[in-house]
């Protein structure tokens, strides 16, 4: 794998996407070189240009020049760069069995923590008058149900999947991360919490961390 064809993956992004979060991660453990797009999607002008890679005009999206592919969706990111440009750390096992349940686990957290944390923080952005309470609760019902799920199976796991760190990790950190701040572990979930740590202190998130500081303020409260 050369520098140069490496130099060819744009990714378009925005800093506080938990979901480009992600797919950062991925890049940083691998030590994948890219280009970051960054992408306002308040920008009209900025929006036509994504859709016109992906028309959901949702990041993040993988562009690869050398290869010429668009690829949407961090999962999928991930297995592309998996597949094409493997590098240090490998995140998806090569056995099959050890594979699919790596996969299992990063929808685990994609489907059953990610997305309802997102519920949360999307009410918080909706107007007075037109905000979903049953919705709300929902979530977070369905939040409490992941969180004690997570909480015994890292009872005796350094990472998601055991020893080794892998996809379903980078799936964990923006979703549990996100998820302290809409719905706060405290003391009930030790397990968690130790491992959110973990998390935050692996060199690759912690970058995503940092390049994501300035951008804080925005987070709906």
């Amino acid at each position: 794998m050369s520098q140069s064809s490496t130099a060819s993956l744009k990714l378009y992004l925005h800093p506080l996407s938990s979901y480009c979060w992600k797919t950062l991660v991925a890049f940083y453990e691998s030590d994948i070189p890219f280009q970051p797009q960054i992408v306002n999607l308040g920008d009209e002008a900025e929006r036509a240009a994504l859709a016109k890679l992906w028309p959901f005009a949702k990041f993040p999206v993988l562009r690869d020049e050398t290869r010429d592919q668009i690829i949407p969706e961090s999962s999928i990111i991930i297995e592309y760069l998996a597949q094409h440009y493997p590098g240090a750390t490998p995140l998806l096992p090569a056995d099959a069995e050890q594979a699919r349940e790596t996969r299992l686990r990063d929808r685990f957290y994609d489907l059953h923590v990610h997305e309802r944390m997102q519920k949360i923080v999307g009410d918080r952005l909706r107007p007075e008058g037109q905000r979903d309470l049953l919705g709300v609760e929902q979530a977070r019902a369905q939040l409490r149900i992941a969180y004690g799920m997570i909480e015994q199976d890292m009872a005796s796991r350094t990472w998601a999947m055991g020893a080794a760190f892998s996809m379903a990790d980078c799936a964990a950190a923006p979703a549990l991360y996100y998820a302290n701040l809409v719905q706060p572990l405290g003391e009930r979930y030790p397990n968690i919490t130790a491992y959110l740590g973990r998390l935050m202190q692996r060199s690759s998130f912690a970058r995503v961390l940092r390049e994501a500081q300035p951008y804080f303020a925005m987070f709906p409260q």
